[in-house]
């Protein structure tokens, strides 16, 4: 989220998700074809894969959009309650978990939120209204994205299960601002989309691996992104952090000790 707040001001929300797409795309592709078609690619698999994909590709394009009129701050709470969303799905889709242990990712979800607080109330309100609204419909589209990622994992190959968005972003992103010739791309935005698709990546990929274990802890746990990026962008763009966003990340830690604790 870090180098996408700094690609997508300079290139455009579709631009910065268009070459994301295609460095991501560049590092799984290859990955895929050697391992070529897999066993368990099914209709059932390939609707989720389906789900996945779109979902990815909507939920970043939602972010980079909201990132061009808002603060990280405002908008990394915001649609970071993703893994919340994918987790609801999850148990509503028969996965169980302990009492405890949802207590526990309670907990985590509640720590990110405050982490990735904003510095000031009356800050966020400089920022356009839309950019709030726009990472709520990115949460909803990850959160998705994120449960049928999930569901992959559980018969495919991680490459498989994360080959999707790269594939229909080049495909009907990429390809389309190329041959229209309004694909943008500048030298200072370069090392911004190729850091932002090499991340995403390895998000996915971890994600992906964890959630064979259970997708609505993996979810939830995935979701620290939104910390990591509130400090970070406190310490490389001077957005300030707050007691109450270092009491958020506190709260994380308690709350991912506790479930690592309940997994053991």
């Amino acid at each position: 989220m870090l180098t996408a707040s700094r690609a997508s001001p300079l290139i455009g929300s579709w631009s910065t998700l268009a070459w994301v797409m295609l460095t991501g795309l560049l590092v799984v592709g290859p990955v895929a074809l050697v391992q070529g078609r897999p066993e368990g690619l099914d209709r059932g698999a390939m609707t989720w894969l389906a789900i996945a994909g779109f979902g990815n590709i909507a939920g970043l394009l939602l972010v980079y959009t909201a990132l061009r009129i808002g603060k990280v701050g405002v908008i990394a709470p915001i649609s970071s309650t993703e893994g919340a969303i994918a987790a609801v799905i999850a148990v509503v889709a028969g996965e169980t978990l302990g009492v405890w242990t949802a207590f526990a990712l309670i907990i985590v979800a509640a720590g990110v939120v405050l982490a990735a607080r904003p510095a000031e109330p009356e800050e966020a309100g400089h920022d356009d209204p839309r950019a709030a609204l726009l990472a709520l419909a990115a949460a909803l589209a990850f959160g998705a994205g994120l449960y049928a990622t999930g569901r992959a994992s559980l018969d495919l190959p991680i490459a498989w299960a994360v080959l999707p968005p790269r594939l229909l972003g080049v495909v009907f992103v990429t390809v389309p601002l190329a041959l229209s010739g309004r694909l943008l791309l500048t030298r200072k935005a370069v090392p911004f989309v190729v850091a932002s698709g090499l991340a995403e990546v390895a998000g996915f990929v971890s994600y992906a691996l964890g959630a064979r274990h259970g997708i609505a802890i993996a979810a939830v746990l995935a979701s620290q992104f939104a910390a990591l990026a509130a400090v970070g962008a406190a310490v490389f763009f001077k957005e300030r952090l707050t007691r109450v966003g270092v009491a958020g990340v506190v709260v994380i830690a308690v709350g991912v000790a506790v479930v690592s604790a309940l997994q053991a």
